[in-house]
């Protein structure tokens, strides 16, 4: 990888990592930024993904959706690539949550590639977190919905990456053998 575009990573990490610092996973103790540096390296390690701007969109993506960070300040520093692949991935939060979770449905499969991986690795850590380190408050059932949710916006990412899809389906299912034994 050319010094050039392992630095632009490297700054893209900086940058998420500062945006992130006080935030938490839903379990509440993870830090936050461990998410962005997983679907990172799950792209990079599971996908062979080795394109910089994705990497870099990757590390970035909840930046806009939950922090003080704008398009703008990500196009002026990562530029227009990263901040459009960035976008891709931003929910809207000032809808309500059940129309934001609708649209990542309705959206998922009109996305760039670039986009679709990135999502689709999103997803894989998010089903991996919700299954193996939950959120303290959510109930069985509300595990079940959001994995019952993310398939309905993996199957409009699919096509991509194989190993992301399979990395995908192993991870359901184990998370569905998991909370069927929760549930018993």
């Amino acid at each position: 990888m050319p010094t050039t575009d392992l630095n632009q990573i490297l700054s893209a990490l900086k940058f998420a990592s500062q945006k992130h610092f006080e935030q938490r996973r839903k379990n509440g103790v993870t830090p936050y930024i461990n998410h962005p540096i997983e679907v990172a390296e799950t792209l990079a390690r599971v996908a062979d993904v080795s394109d910089p701007a994705i990497l870099c969109a990757a590390l970035l993506h909840d930046t806009v959706e939950d922090t003080d960070t704008s398009e703008a300040e990500i196009k002026q520093l990562f530029g227009e690539q990263i901040a459009s692949l960035v976008m891709e991935c931003t929910d809207n939060k000032s809808l309500p949550k059940q129309e934001r979770k609708r649209l990542q449905v309705e959206h998922a499969p009109h996305k760039s590639a670039g986009a679709k991986l990135i999502k689709l690795s999103d997803k894989i850590s998010n089903v991996r977190d919700i299954t193996e380190n939950p959120p303290a408050d959510w109930s069985t059932q509300r595990k079940i919905e959001y994995l019952d949710w993310s398939e309905q916006v993996v199957s409009g990412l699919r096509g991509q990456n194989k190993d992301l899809d399979s990395l995908y389906d192993r991870l359901l299912g184990e998370g569905r053998t998991r909370l069927s034994d929760e549930k018993r």
